[in-house]
């Protein structure tokens, strides 16, 4: 593991970190995915009625809220921690996300409290949402200014890939608690219990953090007093380019990851006729192989550079898009694992270059600020409404692969725009200078 992550291994200040980074992005989106999962039970608790896919589009809209909050919450933490430092931020977002998941745990349902119910839902999304855009900056801009630069796509792709592992705890979670209990007893209070989850685990994250040291990227900006004191105003007139390439190559990311968190757990129930149990366990092996398959891919990264990968990696999930949501909706339990195993694999090679490219490509006054800002709009759009325009396209089509036209386009524009974007690998071009060069 040492010659994977780095050469010669690593000191205990750079595993601490990893750790740290990698624990807060596990809990942080443990506690974010498993609203996706549990959209069903969440749909018949918050919005019942008569018509079913009504009321799983109205769940499915309060996933998307999350998501509208994600840029402000982006911005709000990115220049937190381009102002006062990335450790900052990252307690922050933690200690928000694991509060507002914890309470959705405990909110009362329709039937107890009316059109309250899905209000206070709404609020405890938001929350979570503007958590997640500042975690999702924070943590891998954090990881790149520990990494060695010759690793920095390895490091960043374990700790993002902390995400995936996250979600299958959140699958298995789920299963067991749905499996020991009545459908009845699931449905009444047993969907809670995950939610509930999320302080402990929480308090757990926001330890293993505080063993952690600043980056040292930015204790060399404070030295050289050059710390950026209005980090979204010089983001905005500097980095306007480079925003519009993150934008654009994290649209993909963001949309074909939600897809296989938000979208096919729900869609192989709905759509599939799969049960409950079936597709947790076909999501749990396709997220399970991502975990394991995107640490490859930034490696790959750091051996080909960053716009290799985002070339490939946008080809691939193209060329998939189409086959993996035929297997998906085949109505097949090893189809539906088929499918969703080709757009994990095909993401992980394009996510290898994706991860890095969207922190590697600021400068590191504005970086956090500028990655929350592009980086969290792409998510906004793509990724907070994959299972809602999924599940809309499918209702207005009446045709089970009709989301998979829309994967392949956005596919197709990302390739594209992948083609023009510069290197950032250390070494290689104007994008790959080395952050304490820039100081």
């Amino acid at each position: 593991m040492g010659d994977f992550i780095g050469p010669g291994g690593t000191t205990a200040v750079q595993r601490r970190v990893l750790l740290g980074a990698g624990t807060g992005q596990f809990v942080e989106f443990y506690d974010f995915a498993i609203y996706g999962f549990s959209a069903v039970a969440v749909a018949d608790a918050f919005f019942p009625g008569a018509n079913p896919a009504a009321s799983l589009l109205s769940a499915f809209a309060v996933y998307g809220v999350a998501f509208v909050a994600r840029p402000l919450g982006g911005v709000f933490f990115g220049a937190l921690a381009d102002r006062a430092g990335r450790r900052a931020a990252l307690y922050a977002t933690l200690t928000c996300m694991g509060v507002a998941t914890a309470l959705i745990g405990t909110l009362p349902t329709h039937a107890a409290a009316g059109t309250v119910a899905p209000v206070l839902l709404v609020a405890c999304r938001l929350a979570q949402g503007f958590s997640a855009g500042g975690e999702a900056v924070g943590a891998p801009s954090f990881v790149l200014e520990h990494a060695p630069s010759e690793r920095r796509g390895t490091w960043i792709a374990v700790s993002v890939a902390a995400t995936g592992a996250a979600s299958v705890l959140a699958l298995v979670f789920i299963m067991a608690v749905s499996g020991a209990l009545s459908d009845a007893a699931y449905a009444s209070w047993g969907w809670r219990v995950p939610f509930l989850a999320a302080l402990p685990l929480t308090l757990i994250g926001i330890y293993i953090r505080r063993r952690t040291e600043e980056s040292p990227v930015f204790q060399e900006l404070r030295q050289h007093n050059a710390v950026e004191r209005r980090p979204v105003r010089g983001s905005l007139r500097g980095d306007g380019t480079r925003l519009a390439q993150i934008f654009a190559v994290m649209a993909l990311s963001g949309l074909g990851f939600y897809v296989l968190v938000g979208y096919f757990v729900t869609s192989l129930q709905v759509v599939a006729g799969l049960s409950l149990r079936e597709s947790l366990v076909a999501n749990a092996l396709a997220l399970l192989a991502f975990t394991v398959l995107l640490p490859v891919g930034g490696r790959l990264s750091d051996a080909f550079g960053r716009k290799p990968m985002l070339v490939a990696g946008a080809a691939s999930v193209a060329v998939v898009s189409l086959p993996a949501f035929l297997l998906v909706t085949s109505g097949s339990l090893a189809s539906a694992v088929a499918g969703q195993l080709l757009l994990a694999i095909a993401l992980c090679a394009y996510g290898g270059g994706s991860y890095t490219f969207f922190v590697e490509l600021l400068p590191p006054a504005t970086r956090v600020t500028g990655a929350g800002i592009s980086y969290n709009a792409a998510l906004a759009l793509f990724g907070g409404t994959a299972p809602f325009v999924g599940t809309w396209l499918v209702d207005l089509t009446g045709t089970p692969v009709s989301p998979g036209y829309y994967l392949l386009v956005v596919a197709l524009v990302a390739l594209a725009v992948a083609l023009t974007t510069p290197e950032t690998r250390v070494g290689e071009g104007a994008g790959a200078q080395d952050a304490r060069s820039r100081v």
